[in-house]
């Protein structure tokens, strides 16, 4: 149950998902072909030795077989996995396979074989001899012509800018998808990369007026920096990136002649590290050296150096602040000093003035120059943001009181206020408020951060002689491993990557990755995920996915991805935003010139206004606090800040939740459908009974039995085999009869010649379709196997029964409670599956579930699913298999078990990695936390803005003399965006709900 299988885990929005879903399908069965073919590789006897075989390939290829071609075949009437374990069977038999690959959705199979042995018409002639229509097609799944790109992006302050990014990456010809988060400080760009590259769209968002730095240029692309040394001129630069470009998989290289380091981007599945400085190190005759880039810490790195300038200005702004703060509003009150402050130097212009206008002045142009640098980026685009409005409020202060200096220095007789306190200590608290934003949002990313520390810095490298010995073994930086490596795992250390055991026998804590909390048993064969623990025996584990292609990797990007995502509500935010500064400031403006007529025309009697300013002063003063409380940052942060801590805290607890729009529709759930095979069974049925009605010993029967179903990849059927094995003296590699004309009958059984007598293996209604009678005494076991939730199986020889075998698929530990749990949270609970009807209502009986449906095919589940769409219900539906894909993508939110297949993973929504049943009331009880957080987040942005301006504008001010200066203003400001961070922050304290306590899973109380 803990082993858990990530091949090409995307993230894809509701609309239009099962199209993309389906375009990407022949890339992941690409990359899990050549996973399968490392299995078959690594596959063997368990040696006492570290003594490895290396499979039938390597041999083939050293016995001078020639390279192998590549064949990509339409297969039509393939409806589920049992169709797909057919094909690829029949084509498995032939001599001269290497591997085959069945994709069901687009029903397609890739076969790589090899010419020399065998013809392209004899592998279609096998697929149509298992009953299906086959044609030879061209191979389009290498020729995908989107590409993704992540860049990250200096200079955003609120949703005005992502907004405003994001329009002009999504105008731009070429770019199918583009999406900013703030929060992240990233754009993701999905693009065609035959029209444009990555360096126009940085070139774009940097005439935005923004800093692009590219992360990464495609899915499964990984980079590495080189440090060089040894450089004595260019044209060794040149010699070194000619031999790199020359090398297959390298996709990109950048050179920094001023620092000596190469950037190489390049696909990890043909290429990696140790080659690129192999070969470096051959160019002209050795007399280069090249190691591994220090690691500048990525993005934590760059959060962090945004916190440090943060923090650097804000220092400086305080340093230049306090003497303008004291000399204008406590230096003042102390008679002596206050008598020197007040000596003038030019007419009317003191010593106090001249000094506050000396030290404000490098605050409002030095230090506050990021916000004129982003009010002008705003303003050449047509759009309006946070900057502008902190720009123009300071502006009205400190050009107000630069024409008081300059009036005071010319005339004997002005008497002037000025607010160079207002403007100075305004960029003070705003840049404090920006220190503490940026602190506390880098808290929201954690889960990422913890993410990528799992990997090791360094790994145990072998090395084997022909013969499959180990005669050498290495420390080296875990960067440099690379795919078809041997690494060794010592007990109590990390796995470096991802790959099968080879050699070896342990247990390995997975909690880090799946939120498996027993550490899973692991043996030859067996998948490891690079970042687990390794508990108590030496491993020897061959990597087979390195880089941006490893489970980790992949884990990462999902969440990275998820973070991204907009939920729907945040559109409202979005919206806001597009009016909200032009409004504001139509707000100030309109306040400034009520307040200023008012005082004109003495509409307010004069001891209104305070002592030390006029009317004008006083309407300024109105104006420019209206102008820097309203806050939309507040609004921005609120959605994605929760859904960043939301789905990060999902990934701690094993819920993988693919962004804002799952969050968004899981907590509106009423109605889940559950698949019952492997969802809501332990998915591994065992024989329970078998009843023989001929004269024929046990062992025959299940040679017939087995040999049919051996080309099957039905579970059931593999149950049957199993059993057969220890039936059959316990052979485990025993050879089955030959199967001639096997046919599949899709959700029925298998039938094929074997030793030349017909045999059907499969239910009751295959048996009468074929005229087969069944007998009182089967007919009594039938009803007898279904009342106990068994599946009965029927064997015939020559169109009669021979047998019947009763497979039970026990229900998972909890899966009662569960559904219990559900129904109180008055969420309906509906079985979907494939099985007999007395099968499918005794395991509903069992899980405490009132509404089955029984003998589904796939696309009858999907209907359902529509059908209670339609009735009103949000449906979520929880599969595991390939045949649930349709369903999980036709329900408002998908959640697949993370055991099942990649097919079901890369469909659903919601990828519950433990595949405990609990976790769908984790997922869903998170995402009522994480929505109701938005809504408070909401109400409380909101809430501020409606409350604070008219307190800014002075609606309060002619009852109660109560006015709040721009710098209590902006104070205010500041502290309303903190607040919603910190507010999304607190679900960081998410616990489980208290119903699951007391459940029991596998029989492990969880505490």
């Amino acid at each position: 149950m803990g082993d858990v299988a990530f091949i090409n885990i995307g993230f894809y929005k509701r609309e239009g998902r099962k199209e993309r879903i389906l375009k990407n399908v022949g890339r992941a069965m690409s990359m899990q072909m050549q996973m399968q073919m490392e299995m078959m590789q690594c596959c063997g006897n368990l040696w006492a030795q570290p003594h490895y075989d290396y499979g039938s390939v390597e041999v083939a290829e050293k016995e001078g077989l020639g390279s192998e071609a590549k064949v990509v075949f339409s297969v039509l009437g393939m409806t589920c996995a049992a169709c797909a374990g057919s094909v690829e069977k029949s084509i498995k038999r032939l001599p001269g396979i290497r591997e085959a690959l069945v994709d069901v959705l687009n029903h397609k199979t890739h076969v790589l074989y090899y010419p020399k042995l065998l013809h392209v018409e004899r592998i279609r002639e096998a697929i149509e001899d298992a009953g299906f229509e086959a044609k030879a097609i061209e191979d389009d799944s290498n020729n995908i012509s989107i590409q993704l790109c992540r860049i990250h992006i200096r200079g955003m302050t609120c949703t005005s800018c992502s907004s405003a990014i994001e329009s002009a990456l999504q105008s731009l010809h070429g770019v199918h998808k583009a999406r900013v988060a703030l929060t992240t400080e990233e754009a993701e760009v999905r693009y065609d990369p035959n029209i444009l590259t990555h360096n126009h769209i940085m070139e774009a968002i940097q005439d935005t007026g923004f800093e692009a730095i590219l992360i990464s240029t495609g899915e499964h692309i990984t980079k590495i920096e080189l440090k060089i040394d040894g450089i004595k001129n260019d044209q060794s630069l040149n010699a070194i990136e000619h031999s790199l470009r020359a090398l297959p998989g390298v996709e990109t290289t950048d050179i920094y002649p001023d620092t000596n380091k190469i950037v190489i981007t390049y696909k990890p599945y043909l290429t990696g590290p140790r080659t690129f400085i192999e070969v470096i190190e051959s160019t002209e005759s050795g007399c280069f050296k090249a190691v591994i880039f220090p690691n500048d810490g990525g993005r934590e790195a760059q959060r962090q150096e945004e916190i440090n300038r943060y923090f650097k200005l804000f220092k400086w702004s305080l340093a230049f602040t306090i003497p303008v703060f004291l000399t204008s509003m406590v230096l003042m009150y102390i008679p002596g000093v206050k008598r020197v402050l007040d000596i003038k130097v030019v007419n009317m212009l003191n010593i106090g003035l001249l000094l506050r206008c000396e030290f404000a002045t490098p605050v409002q142009f030095i230090i506050g120059r990021r916000f004129y640098v982003g009010a002008y980026k705003a303003f050449r685009k047509g759009s309006a943001n946070m900057d502008v409005l902190i720009a123009l409020g300071t502006n009205a202060a400190y050009f107000y009181s630069l024409y008081v200096v300059v009036r005071a220095a010319f005339s004997r007789h002005f008497k002037g206020s000025d607010f160079f306190e207002t403007s100075s200590m305004l960029i003070s608290f705003i840049l404090l408020g920006k220190y503490l934003e940026v602190l506390a949002k880098g808290k929201t990313s954690q889960a990422i951060a913890k993410l990528m520390d799992l990997t090791p810095e360094a790994a145990t490298l072998l090395t084997h002689d022909d013969e499959g010995n180990v005669v050498s073994e290495k420390q080296i930086d875990s960067r440099l491993i690379q795919k078809n490596d041997v690494i060794k795992v010592v007990p109590g250390a990390k796995v470096a990557s991802d790959g099968f055991v080879i050699w070896g026998q342990s247990h390995v804590n997975e909690s880090m990755i799946t939120g498996e909390a027993r550490p899973v048993g692991k043996r030859k064969g067996d998948m490891v995920i690079g970042g687990t623990v390794n508990e108590n025996g030496v491993l020897h584990v061959k990597v087979t996915r390195v880089g941006s292609e490893s489970a980790l990797s992949q884990i990462v990007r999902l969440v990275e991805s998820a973070q991204m995502a907009k939920a729907p509500v945040q559109k409202l935010a979005d919206h806001i935003s597009k009016y909200f500064v032009p409004l504001v400031i139509v707000l100030s403006l309109s306040t400034w010139l009520s307040w200023f007529l008012a005082g004109k025309l003495h509409a307010y009697p004069k001891s209104w206004i305070p002592s030390s300013m006029n009317s004008f002063e006083l309407a300024l003063q109105f104006g420019i606090s209206v102008m820097v409380i309203a806050c939309p940052c507040a609004l921005g942060l609120a959605t994605p800040t929760a859904v960043m801590v939301g789905t990060g805290v999902g990934a701690t607890q094993g819920v993988l939740i693919k962004g804002g729009q799952a969050l968004e529709s899981a907590h509106k759930v009423n109605c889940i459908v559950f698949d019952k095979t492997g969802t809501l069974t332990v998915g591994k049925p065992v024989v329970v009974t078998t009843k023989l009605f001929k004269k024929m010993s046990l062992k025959d029967f299940y040679e017939f039995a087995a040999a049919a179903e051996v080309n099957s990849e039905h579970p059931i059927a593999k149950a049957i085999v199993e059993h057969a094995k220890k039936i059959i003296e316990g052979e485990e590699n025993h050879p089955w009869p030959e199967a001639r004309d096997f046919v599949s009958i899709s959700g029925h059984g298998v039938k094929a010649i074997v030793l030349n007598k017909e045999i059907m293996v499969g239910n009751k209604k295959m048996m009468l379709d074929h005229n087969i009678a069944i007998s009182a005494d089967a007919e009594e076991i039938l009803t007898e196997a279904e009342s106990l939730a068994q599946t009965v199986i029927l064997v015939s020889l020559d169109k009669e029964v021979a047998g019947v075998v009763a497979v039970s698929d026990p229900l998972k530990p909890g899966a009662k409670e569960v559904i219990s749990i559900l129904n109180s949270m008055k969420i309906k609970s509906i079985m979907v599956t494939g099985d007999n009807w007395g099968t499918a209502n005794s395991i509903a009986r069992q899980a405490g579930m009132e509404t089955v449906m029984a003998e589904a095919q796939p696309e009858t589940k999907a209907t359902k699913i529509k059908e209670l769409q339609a009735s009103g219900y949000t449906v979520a539906m929880v599969g595991d298999g390939i045949n649930d894909s349709p369903a999980l993508v036709a329900g408002d939110v998908g959640m697949a078990i993370g055991a099942g297949t990649d097919i079901a993973i890369e469909a659903a929504d919601i990828v519950l990695m433990k595949s405990n049943l609990e976790d769908i009331i984790i997922a869903i009880d998170l995402a009522n936390k994480t929505f109701s957080r938005i809504r408070l987040n909401y109400i409380w942005a909101l809430g501020y803005n409606l409350l604070a301006i008219p307190i800014a504008a002075g609606i309060l001010y002619p009852s109660t003399r109560f006015r709040l200066p721009p710098w209590v203003a902006g104070a205010a400001m500041a502290a309303s965006s903190i607040s919603v961070v910190c507010s999304s922050l607190l679900l960081k304290n998410y616990k489980r709900p208290t119903k699951l306590n007391n459940l029991e899973i596998n029989a492990i109380k969880i505490q």
